[in-house]
Order: C-alpha cells, then sequence, then structure tokens
C-alpha cells in the first residue's frame, strides 16, 4: 500500500512548474502582478510586495504561490488556505480572513488566467514547425508558425493559417480551411464525409441506404479550438462552418452543413445533427442532442442532456428533453417528483369517490344505509 501511495503521490505534481512544458515561472511582486491582471492590492501593510512565483490551487498552494476563488461553493476554503494571496471578486474579499492579501479583480477567473500566462507562459511545442512523423500533402498550405506533431495529417488542398498547433493523429481531410490560431487537440477530425444517405427500394425489392458524395468542405475561423476526438463533418455541397473563437470540447459530434455562429462554446458529448444554424455566443453543456435543419438564436445557452427539437429564440435558455424554456421545466421537473405522491392522492380520491357512490340509490336518493 505505502508504494503505491507513493508512486500516487509522484504523480501530483503542479505541471505549471515543469519547465518540459512550461517556461520558467517568475518572481513577481503583487504590485506587479496586479497591474498586469487589471486588479488591486488588499490586505495587511506590506501585501503589494510580497513576492510570489506560481499559481495553485486554494488547498494545495503555499506561501509562494498564488490561488484564486471565483466559485462561492468553494469560499470556505478562504478559512484554511495557506495560499500567499488570493485572486477574488470585491465582495468575496469582504469575508476573507484580514491576514491574506487578496488581489481584487471584478472577473477573477479572467484575471486569473493572466496571472497563470504571466508567471508560466503557454505550453512550450517540443519542437517547431512540422514533425517528421506528421504528414501535409505538397497541395495543402501551412501559415507561419505553424506546429504538426506525430500523426498529425493535413489533406490535399487544404488550407491551414499561421500560429495553428495540431496535436497527435488530428486530421484535416482535403479541401478544409482553418484560419489562424486554431487548436485542434489529439484525435480531432475535420472534414470527414456527412452522414449523408439515400434510402432507396432497389430493383430487387430491398431497401438500401446509398451514399451522397459530400464534396462541400469544412471552414474553422480564427481562434476557434476544437477537442480531442471531436468530428466536425463536411457539408455536402457548400461549407459547414464554425465562427471565429468558438470551442469545442472533447467527443462532439457536428453534422454535415452545420454553421456554429462567433463565441460558442459547445461542453462535451453534444450531437449537432446536419443544416442546423447556431449564433454567435451559444452555450450547449455536455451531451446536449439537437436535431437537424434548426435555427437556434443568438446568446442561447441549453443545459445539459437536453433534447434540442424546435427553433429557439435569441437570448434563451433551455433545459430538458425535449428542450423547454428554465422556468417552465423547472415547474415541469418539480411537478414530475411529486408525481408518485399525486398518484396516492388520485387514489384516495377515486375510493372516496367509489364509497359514496355506492352509499347512493340509483336514482340518486340517499340509500338505506344512509337513512337509517
Amino acid at each position: 500500500m505505502a508504494a503505491g501511495r507513493k508512486a500516487r503521490d509522484r504523480t501530483e505534481v503542479n505541471v505549471l512548474n515543469d519547465p518540459v512544458t512550461t517556461a520558467a515561472s517568475e518572481r513577481v511582486t503583487l504590485r506587479e502582478l496586479a497591474a498586469a491582471i487589471g486588479a488591486e492590492v488588499v490586505g495587511p501593510d506590506g501585501s503589494a510586495d510580497r513576492v510570489v512565483r506560481a499559481c495553485n490551487t486554494l488547498d494545495a498552494a503555499g506561501d509562494a504561490d498564488i490561488s484564486f476563488l471565483s466559485n462561492p461553493k468553494y469560499a470556505k476554503q478562504l478559512d484554511t488556505t495557506r495560499a500567499g494571496a488570493i485572486i477574488v471578486s470585491p465582495k468575496m474579499a469582504a469575508d476573507a480572513r484580514p491576514d491574506l492579501a487578496l488581489l481584487t479583480a471584478k472577473d477573477p477567473y479572467y484575471a486569473w488566467s493572466l496571472a497563470v500566462v504571466r508567471l508560466h507562459g503557454r505550453r512550450r511545442h517540443p519542437h517547431a514547425g512540422v514533425h517528421p512523423k506528421a504528414h501535409v500533402d505538397p497541395s495543402a498550405t501551412l501559415g507561419e508558425g505553424t506546429v504538426l506533431y506525430p500523426g498529425a495529417y493535413v489533406g490535399p488542398g487544404a488550407r491551414v493559417g499561421r500560429d495553428c498547433v495540431l496535436y497527435a493523429n488530428a486530421v484535416v481531410y482535403d479541401g478544409c480551411v482553418l484560419g489562424d490560431r486554431v487548436v485542434l487537440q489529439a484525435g480531432a477530425c475535420i472534414g470527414a464525409d456527412g452522414f449523408g444517405y439515400a434510402t432507396h427500394r432497389d430493383d430487387d425489392g430491398v431497401y438500401r441506404h446509398h451514399p451522397i458524395p459530400q464534396f462541400g468542405n469544412v471552414v474553422l475561423e480564427d481562434d476557434v479550438e476544437v477537442g480531442s476526438n471531436t468530428a466536425i463533418a463536411r457539408a455536402a455541397v457548400t461549407s459547414t462552418v464554425i465562427g471565429r473563437g468558438t470551442k469545442i470540447d472533447n467527443c462532439v459530434a457536428i453534422g454535415h452543413g452545420v454553421r456554429i455562429g462567433e463565441h460558442g462554446m459547445i461542453i462535451a458529448q453534444v450531437g449537432i445533427a446536419g443544416s442546423t444554424t447556431l449564433g454567435h455566443h451559444v452555450t450547449m453543456a455536455g451531451q446536449v442532442g439537437v436535431t437537424g435543419h434548426l435555427k437556434i438564436g443568438n446568446g442561447v445557452t441549453v443545459g445539459a442532456q437536453s433534447g434540442v427539437m424546435m427553433d429557439v429564440e435569441d437570448g434563451a435558455t433551455v433545459i430538458g428533453s425535449p428542450a423547454m424554456p428554465a422556468t417552465h421545466a423547472r415547474r415541469v421537473y418539480f411537478q414530475f417528483t411529486q408525481l408518485a405522491e399525486l398518484a396516492d392522492r388520485v387514489k384516495k380520491l377515486e375510493r372516496a369517490a367509489a364509497a359514496a357512490a355506492a352509499a347512493t340509490d340509483g336514482d340518486g336518493t340517499p340509500g338505506s344505509a344512509m337513512t337509517a
């Protein structure tokens, strides 16, 4: 058991301090860090001159680390953390221990992301350019600063912009287009044939599914990121388009001809059927399913495991399967949890009604049992 525990402990390291994968961390004062991330130093005298050198979680941080708190769920950790400084909102700062050095910011999570970059830089790639075990078709083009890991594939006529990263075994099929700063995580597949078949009864009387050629492509605009094992199908005749700044998680399936607007967030295991259009800033939580040929408006949020079967208007939040407006869905699901109790009440009412009917003569007058 002891050996197993030691082996596990060796893997539980702060990879932000790993010189192989990140730039060396710097030592900066809270005054310098606050200026870099747009925060204000609050705390005991001398807090602004305190030095930090790394980022860490509230429960693991030490006195040379900085952490953050944005979710009230973890607010109690402010009582026990040993972090040298913490990024918080002004509201949360009011409830913090007086001995804590704080950096207050309107958006603590965003400020934390800036702190990570300031202290640790970004991921360092083990090589520049195209790895010898990657494949780029001679007719494809790659922009300056793009990195391809082993097993990455860029097909004929594909165009990949500047400063893109294609991790191991990422695939870009023929004719597809990637803008600048696009990231494909390992195993992402861009431009496989869309799921298009014509079901036809052949001369022998057997119904068969005949594949329809998919000669469109996929366009990923600037700053799109695609997670591991996500597949984005090429359109039948035009383009499947993923808008600028959209982030797509792992294991997502996007059908042919789908168009996703700018700055969307598509979380793991979402499936979007063909020819559906999403507006800008749409968020779909995990395991959402969307049928084809729908229009999802701008700024829509879809809750986890929802099934979207109808168009959704701008700004709506929908949950459930079938998906419905969140306020209505909460009432529906509350009533759903009461169904057993409601069924018992109905049975009691039915028994009472039956007893009353038995005690009444057929002509509606009380029977002998009632008049005795």
